[in-house]
């Protein structure tokens, strides 16, 4: 497989590790500094040029896309993905990780812990917001912003509404965040590759700083975690679509709570501290993914008005509720059930003997009529959020 690695380092510590991991499974591999991409946009041909000469089409592309490069960098993924390049992080979703309030709008539709957060558009409404998170003291954060940068502790509501006042000023966009004391100075990284938890690590930060962030002179050391945080960790990377994220956690009196999501996670703090390889965990993945690239619905169905797909929630309909999906008689009606979630159980591809129960949520495809009928027409708010695109 010929892999192409984006990076504007070539020799930096991530993509060294990265590049070899393909390497010594048996791949074409080529780093390209993405700044020096140009697109070329025409009818049915997007193209790329690398030092002005035709860039050769990769297998795959594994993306490592900094901060500071979000908008070009997105783009030039958008472009592989436009050519039909699988692309181990697709450009929306890093650009969703990338924007801290957009993840977490994300992950609170979801059964994933997150911190109490606010986000408010004149400083008139700070004090509000402060008392709707729970009270000083808060965490204020930057919309963007990497390795702890941007993220301020103000112990009263007036150092808040100070602190707000002047990042606002600077022309930067603030989140208010319950400061989740518990957990003062540590949280974990947890790597995410696939469906599972690689490798993770806790982070201390030293002295009287409360970021624990390394770059912040944190500490670090190997965890196991919880079968609940990795739950939580593995849940946050699907909701945002991510094969290979970093997700920060902190662990509060109610469980693990999502911090951020990071769609370029370095892997030299993550392999010192845990001893695991965790560059070949990726290039394994990737090997799989290739194979069995996400699909959308709606395009490769052919959905239209005639058929649909959407996710039905059991809760009170008679015909579904207590019966298997042999005795629901959906197929003879030309509904297909592909998935069905209970609580944190997935069963995809369920056969008739499965017992449907109340609050199991259903991923369905067919005609829209028979679909209908089992969606109340008195919860159509409902409706429209559990349509799937």
């Amino acid at each position: 497989m010929r892999v192409l690695i984006l990076s504007r380092n070539r020799e930096s510590y991530s993509t060294r590790r990265l590049r070899a991991g393909f390497i010594r499974r048996g791949h074409q591999v080529r780093v390209v500094d993405t700044l020096e991409l140009t697109f070329s946009l025409e009818e049915q041909n997007p193209r790329l040029f690398f030092r002005e000469q035709p860039l050769p089409l990769p297998d795959a592309v594994v993306p490592r896309i900094g901060a500071s490069l979000t908008a070009f960098g997105t783009a030039a993924v958008r472009q592989f993905e436009m050519a039909g390049v699988f692309c181990l992080n697709a450009s929306r979703s890093i650009t969703m990780a990338r924007d801290k309030l957009r993840t977490l709008q994300m992950l609170s539709r979801h059964d994933v812990g997150i911190p109490p957060t606010a986000f408010v558009g004149d400083r008139r409404d700070v004090s509000a917001a402060i008392e709707r998170v729970g009270g000083a003291p808060v965490i204020l954060k930057l919309l963007e912003g990497t390795q702890g940068l941007g993220v301020l502790l103000a112990e009263t509501v007036n150092a808040a509404e100070a602190i707000y006042e002047t990042l606002v000023a600077a022309r930067q966009q603030v989140l208010i965040q319950k400061f989740v004391s518990e957990s003062r100075g540590r949280d974990l990284r947890a790597f995410v590759v696939g469906d599972r938890v690689v490798a993770a690590m806790r982070r201390t930060a030293t002295g009287a700083e409360f970021r624990a962030n390394v770059h912040r002179g944190g500490r670090v050391e190997s965890v196991v975690l919880a079968p609940e945080h990795e739950r939580v960790a593995v849940r946050a990377a699907r909701i945002l679509g991510l094969h290979v994220c970093g997700v920060d956690l902190i662990e509060s009196a109610d469980g693990p709570l999502v911090l951020e999501v990071n769609a370029s996670p370095g892997l030299e703090g993550i392999e010192a501290a845990s001893g695991l390889d965790v560059a070949d965990a990726v290039a394994r993945h990737l090997e799989e993914a290739v194979l069995f690239p996400e699909v959308d619905l709606r395009e490769r169905l052919g959905i239209g008005r005639e058929y649909q797909a959407v996710e039905i929630t059991v809760r009170g309909q008679p015909l579904l509720e207590g019966k298997t999906l042999a005795e629901t008689a959906l197929a003879r009606r030309d509904v297909r059930v592909l998935f069905i979630r209970r609580g944190n159980i997935e069963i995809p591809n369920p056969h008739g003997g499965t017992q449907l129960l109340q609050g199991d949520r259903l991923l369905c495809y067919g005609r829209a009529g028979a679909l209908r009928a089992l969606l109340p027409r008195a919860r159509s708010g409902e409706q429209r959020r559990h349509g799937v695109t």
